[in-house]
């Protein structure tokens, strides 16, 4: 072949590349326009908004910075995704959750209505008997001497008032009675008047000695020496301490018994904390025994004690009983009955539809189209089940008595701005030992990290996203695999990036998909 062909051969093939290339470059341009064309808004979409749909778009924001708006569509200028249109009618539903008729039966969700009224003029607690500590009797021994007999040798021995309790030898009351005989001989021999003195100083010092008046007069009357002494029960009751035994020497002073009365017993009763402004000191109780069948006993408040049991969150009510036939003895249970003063009319509540935070009352509201909100109330009392409602709720108001928590789930994987109408916090400093809550699917799992597409975690201000977490210190558990749909928390670690510290799976009725 002549070089001339060689040089048109080669002129030709550069020509057609060089057409194929325009082609090539006309159609890419041609193909990119279009799906521009594509992608961008319809010229109504600000007043169409979703398609198919008549709703007004009102503007775009990002939902990590939901407080920036923007009048058109794009990328977000803080993270990197895509804004987020905001369409008329949604604007106002912050903090609000729908959710549909067959989902709130899968998750289980009873409602109740707000009504006015009364809580039951009572409050019921259980408490312990005791012996009745301002019913007590100390029996000591008025002189040295000794026991020469012991009737009682037990604690906790019944005796009755006037009972024989022991017999004491008092050596120093015998020389005083026997100075008095001789006075009292001697004025009755016609010297009367000259040793009526002495006879009256002979009788003081018989009551100097620890004699009682009854032991003298038994003196005069018998006329004779009494060395020994008995000494009887003072009051109704049982031996609470015995100090006695048969041949000791007691002196001066010396307890011998104490005797706790069984007339009338003190109940310990455990209120609520919750009920503690129904009680007062004078409130009228009754109580009932299992023990001790068909008997209703009657007292009242004594006193409540200043101090809240740590544990069970209760005040202790001491309350005072009758127990005539000394039926109620100490340890045994009762249960109480309290009659406080009549209640003014309440807006109440089933107590279950109050969640308590600790810092604050949340109750769900159900409102219209099967959305929810969280609401903050003020309660007062709670008794019988029942919660009164001081603030925030209305009479007629349906409150979620079931399910609420399974709600708050639902509002997180729909994106609610808000998790119990709490505002979302402001994202924590890195390192901070702050855990979050979410819940998503797993994507991925890997030897060191996790991948997780989750719903928005409020207490970051975050969206929905995909994003990796570190495997938590213990490992994952053995039930997680790939697809289920999950709860987890995490932290965030000292170098920026965030593991988790717990993952459990969920039941597909939480609203997840596996």
């Amino acid at each position: 072949m002549s070089s001339r062909m060689i040089v048109l051969v080669i002129a030709a093939i550069a020509a057609f590349s060089i057409a194929g290339y325009g082609l090539y470059v006309v159609g890419m341009n041609r193909g990119l326009k279009m799906a521009t064309v594509e992608n961008q808004p319809a010229p109504d979409a600000k007043n169409k908004g979703r398609p198919g749909s008549d709703k007004k778009v009102l503007y775009w924001h990002d939902p990590m910075v939901p407080g920036q708006k923007f009048d058109k569509p794009g990328k977000s200028p803080f993270m990197d995704m895509p804004l987020v249109p905001v369409y008329a009618g949604e604007e106002g539903d912050e903090g609000k959750v729908a959710i549909s008729p067959r989902m709130q039966q899968n998750l289980g969700v009873r409602t109740a209505t707000v009504i006015s009224g009364a809580l039951e003029n009572s409050v019921q607690a259980v408490g312990t008997v005791a012996y009745n500590e301002r019913d007590v009797a100390v029996v000591q021994a008025r002189s040295n001497g000794f026991l020469e007999k012991l009737y009682v040798r037990a604690p906790l021995d019944a005796v009755r008032k006037g009972q024989a309790l022991a017999e004491l030898y008092v050596p120093d009351w015998v020389a005083a009675q026997e100075e008095y005989l001789s006075a009292k001989r001697i004025s009755a021999s016609g010297l009367q008047d000259v040793l009526t003195d002495l006879t009256e100083g002979a009788r003081q010092r018989m009551r100097l000695a620890g004699m009682t008046e009854d032991q003298i007069r038994l003196v005069e009357t018998t006329g004779k020496v009494q060395a020994t002494v008995t000494i009887v029960a003072p009051i109704n009751g049982v031996i609470a301490e015995l100090g006695a035994r048969e041949g000791m020497t007691v002196t001066s002073g010396a307890t011998l018994f104490r005797i706790n009365g069984l007339n009338t017993v003190w109940v310990n009763a455990e209120v609520p904390e919750s009920q503690m402004a129904l009680v007062h000191p004078g409130t009228q109780v009754t109580a009932v025994s299992a023990s001790i069948a068909g008997v209703t006993f009657k007292g009242k408040v004594n006193a409540l004690l200043p101090e809240v049991n740590a544990a069970t969150r209760t005040i202790k009510a001491r309350i005072e009983l009758a127990n005539e036939n000394g039926q109620l003895v100490p340890g045994m249970f009762v249960t109480v009955r309290l009659a406080p003063a009549q209640r003014k009319e309440a807006l109440l509540v089933p107590a279950e539809a109050v969640i308590r935070t600790g810092t604050r009352s949340v109750v769900i509201v159900a409102l219209e189209d099967g959305k929810f909100t969280a609401t903050d109330v003020e309660t007062g009392t709670e008794a019988q089940g029942q919660t009164e409602i001081r603030r925030g709720l209305n009479k007629g108001d349906k409150v979620v008595v079931s399910g609420q928590f399974l709600i708050d789930s639902e509002a997180s994987l729909k994106g609610a701005t808000s998790r119990m109408g709490e505002a979302p916090a402001a994202p924590p400093e890195i390192g901070s030992s702050r855990t979050h809550r979410g819940q998503g699917k797993v994507e991925k799992i890997g030897e060191h990290e996790i991948m997780l597409s989750h719903g928005p975690i409020p207490s970051l201000q975050w969206g929905a996203m995909t994003m990796g977490f570190g495997i938590p210190a213990a490992g994952l558990p053995k039930n997680i695999a790939v697809g289920d749909t999950v709860a987890f928390e995490f932290h965030q670690t000292g170098d920026g990036a965030y593991e988790l510290t717990s993952i459990t799976p969920l039941p597909a009725a939480t609203g997840g998909k596996k």
